[in-house]
């Protein structure tokens, strides 16, 4: 749910503004933004917020106010892409160690940070917290998922030091939970702080279940008040594309309830999990059994303009997603990430959803915004 809608300052804009107005005004509990970034030289993408200092406060307030329009609940997703930042963000991408991303020449191979570096990102991550809190959000998210940068220093694959920030999850886990235990401290035990981690990385080697529940289990240490499980990064995109999953767990929907299932064993946190959920009986099983607290809907979103609203009336509600025809196997997640950044779009712009979009215009269309956004 990247927005791609910052202004060239990388500040929060009009278009912003409207779009979380629109779904503040159809009957979401909690809004999580996209990715706000806490270094402009390691974006996700070009047109990312990105929150350093004061000087996006004024802008970011104004998104923020249209947000929590009817009580709803509005929390700052924050991040850093480390080696996830695209050729469009920067040539000289930073991560634990210096492993390429392989995915479409879209990414330089990242330089090992240095000890100054990672507490450079800790500092980053609290002082951008810190800021979100003043705009007005209603809480924070720490991104640990999907492959960015805390996620990187996660998985074995990613993270190859061999000094205190490596080795065991104890080590990888190290730059997490010291932004969490400070962020916490800096917001106040009232203030709702949550964290994004992958139950795994879907990749041999890497960041898997056993690290997940020991992360977990530390987590909830740290007294976080929400934790949502997702899965996958850049190079197995679980969080995107279905393609995935096996039959079995798309008949049953949640693309992730066994682990929750897992983890219900072991932790009283409260769980949310945004991945799959497509009908209304479903999620009110699933929470009726209190194996999750929350409900994580993105896609559907960007399916019907309306949504959840029209969910909510009829418990026989059901939500579709958009259907592909996109022949190119490798670039498939592509289309669909532009695609959705698409349907973004016309709602930002006050516009109708379009769910008949040609996919292949939608990697043009995404590539050029990103080149002209992030070169010139």
């Amino acid at each position: 749910m990247t927005e791609r809608l910052a202004d060239r300052n990388q500040h929060a804009t009009a278009a912003l503004e409207h779009l979380y107005r629109h779904w503040s005004a159809n009957d979401a509990g909690l809004l999580i933004s996209g990715n706000i970034i806490v270094d402009r030289r390691f974006k996700e993408a070009s047109a990312n917020i990105v929150l350093e200092d004061e000087s996006g406060l004024p802008a970011l307030s104004r998104m923020v106010a249209a947000g929590t329009q009817n009580n709803t609940h509005f929390w700052a997703q924050i991040s850093h892409a480390g080696r996830q930042s695209t050729i469009f963000s920067t040539f000289k991408p930073i991560a634990p160690s210096a492993v390429k991303l392989k995915k479409l020449m879209l990414f330089a191979k990242p330089r090992a940070m240095t000890m100054e570096e990672i507490k450079d990102v800790e500092d980053r991550f609290v002082n951008t917290a810190i800021l979100c809190k003043k705009a007005g959000f209603t809480g924070v998210q720490i991104h640990s998922a999907h492959g960015y940068l805390l996620n990187q220093f996660l998985s074995p694959i990613t993270n190859q030091r061999t000094d205190e920030y490596g080795g065991s999850i104890e080590n990888r886990s190290r730059l997490l939970l010291d932004i969490v235990r400070r962020v916490r401290a800096e917001l106040g035990a009232d203030f709702p702080v949550s964290v994004k981690l992958n139950s795994a990385d879907f990749q041999r080697g890497g960041f898997n279940e056993e690290d997940s529940l020991i992360v977990i289990q530390k987590l909830e240490e740290q007294g976080i008040d929400l934790l949502e499980i997702s899965g996958g990064t850049y190079e197995n995109i679980t969080f995107l594309t279905e393609r995935y999953q096996r039959k079995s767990t798309q008949e049953r929907e949640a693309y992730f309830m066994d682990f929750a299932r897992k983890i219900r064993k072991h932790t009283n946190l409260p769980l949310m999990i945004t991945g799959g959920f497509r009908s209304r009986a479903f999620c009110e099983e699933v929470l009726r059994k209190k194996e999750l607290e929350m409900i994580g809907f993105a896609r559907p979103f960007l399916n019907e303009a309306d949504f959840p609203n029209r969910f909510l009336e009829n418990a026989d509600s059901r939500v579709s997603d958009a259907v592909f025809n996109f022949k190119i196997h490798q670039m498939r997640d592509f289309a669909e990430a532009g695609f959705y950044d698409y349907q973004i779009h016309q709602l930002a712009g006050g516009k109708d959803l379009k769910p008949g979009y040609n996919p292949y215009l939608a990697v043009l269309r995404m590539t050029k915004n990103e080149l002209v956004k992030g070169w010139f």
